[in-house]
Formats: C-alpha cells, sequence, structure tokens
C-alpha cells in the first residue's frame, strides 16, 4: 500500500466512530438531552450530532481539515469536560463512574488525533 492509500484508511478508521457517535445523537437524542449541562439539552444534542458528521466528512474527504480538527478536538474535550467528567464525580455506583470514566478517556484520545489532523494539515 502506498502512503495516500493508508492515509485514507487511518482518516475512514477515525472517523468511523465519528459517524456512528453522530448518527446516534440522532436515534437517541432524548435519553442523552439530561447530560447535556447547558439549557436547550435536545438542541445541542442534534447540533452535535451535525458537527460530529460534518467533521467526519471533512477529514475523510481531507478538505478543510485544519479547521474541522480544531472545532472537533474543543468539542470532545468539552463533552470530556462537561458531560463524561461532571457524570463520573456525580455518579452513585461504581459501573456508571466507570463508564463516565472510559468515555471521557475515550473522548481525549479522539480529541488528541483530531488536532494532530488539524496541525498536520495547517497549510490546507
Amino acid at each position: 500500500m502506498n502512503g495516500s492509500t493508508v492515509s485514507l484508511v487511518g482518516r475512514v478508521m477515525y472517523c468511523l466512530p465519528l459517524v456512528i457517535f453522530g448518527f446516534g445523537h440522532f436515534g437517541n437524542a432524548s435519553a442523552m438531552a439530561p447530560m447535556v449541562p447547558l439549557p436547550g439539552g435536545v438542541i445541542w444534542i442534534y447540533v452535535t450530532g451535525i458537527a460530529l458528521l460534518a467533521a467526519a466528512l471533512s477529514i475523510i474527504i481531507n478538505k478543510m481539515t485544519k479547521l474541522s480538527g480544531l472545532l472537533l478536538g474543543v468539542m470532545l474535550i468539552a463533552f470530556a469536560l462537561g458531560v463524561h467528567l461532571q457524570g463520573m464525580m456525580g455518579a452513585e455506583d461504581e459501573m456508571a463512574k466507570m463508564n463516565f470514566f472510559g468515555n471521557m478517556v475515550k473522548d481525549l484520545g479522539l480529541a488528541g488525533a483530531a488536532f494532530y489532523i488539524s496541525g498536520k494539515n495547517w497549510g490546507s
């Protein structure tokens, strides 16, 4: 495989969870809304679902990746700290705490990769 093929496979693999999570925001909006620490809960679920899908498309087609990677990274850090860390701190049982912790670490990892993608494409 040449470098451009490997890069495309990597971008698709990175974006697959973003697409799944993006569509999940539409399928589970009412269940997710209580976790949103802002007024208008369900609206934010739809907005972030659209943002996840838009970022995934941008990264897969390799267009506007500097901006989309930067915005995606910021949004994922907001999820990690504003939703998952808050949920972990407020959770009553250990399984719920572990679930929030896992999601927080996942979002931080995805944010780091988004920033890397943004930085690698700073000139484009």
